[in-house]
């Protein structure tokens, strides 16, 4: 579990134990409930990463719901559900940049225009030959971006660098000269899942993270 959820996992199991002391059981039972699924929500689980040359794995788990090919870039969008694993992972190995935090709205994470007007936080990433952009997503029920990462520091494909509590989306913005390999309605893991190729494909192999 990620620390930033010991907090939301003390406070609705000492409510519940409370409850427990006064023999109030519904009420223990719901906060116990709710402690069980903050624990759920804030897991941390390995990964195995790809290590090949010219891989971009996705930065989130969750459902593709958008891919777009631009004038200049091609962009893959996933949406994160509370049930999926939180967690934001470098797609590339690189140097952060850049670090662009904006405030915006709360509109619903699944929405085209949550890329320009939601609360948001985009981290640009210079590879070796690849320079990729990602952008955390604030969503409706979303209610705190988080990134501990900062200009300059270097991160290796698959390296955690942040997540968004309570439902998100995260958008991966990427050069023309890479091949998509995923599609609409596919299911993603953060820093596992092969999401683009650019280069030489090379022989698959795993590291844990």
């Amino acid at each position: 579990m990620v620390k930033e959820g010991i907090p939301f996992v003390a406070v609705f199991a000492l409510i519940a134990a409370a409850f427990g002391v006064l023999q109030i059981w519904p009420l223990m039972i719901a906060f116990a409930l709710v402690a069980a699924f903050m624990l759920y929500f804030f897991r941390d689980p390995q990964r195995e990463v790809p290590d090949d040359t010219g891989l971009i794995v996705s930065a989130a788990d969750g459902r593709v719901t958008r891919i777009e090919n631009g004038v200049d870039f091609k962009l893959v969008s996933v949406f994160l559900s509370p049930l999926d694993v939180h967690v934001n992972r470098s797609p590339i190995s690189g140097k952060i940049i850049e670090i662009d935090y904006t405030k915006g709205k709360k509109m619903p994470a699944t929405s085209d225009e949550a890329s320009l007007i939601n609360e948001r936080n985009s981290l640009r990433i210079e590879g070796e030959n690849i320079t990729v952009t990602v952008t955390q997503i604030a969503g409706i029920l979303a209610r705190r971006i988080v990134c501990w990462a900062k200009t300059g520091d270097n991160l290796t494909r698959g390296q955690k660098f942040g997540l968004i509590k309570f439902g998100s989306r995260t958008d991966i913005r990427m050069p023309l000269n890479v091949e998509i390999e995923v599609k609409v309605g596919d299911r993603v893991k953060g820093g596992e899942t092969i999401i683009a190729r650019a280069g030489d494909e090379g022989k698959r192999e795993k590291v844990k993270m």
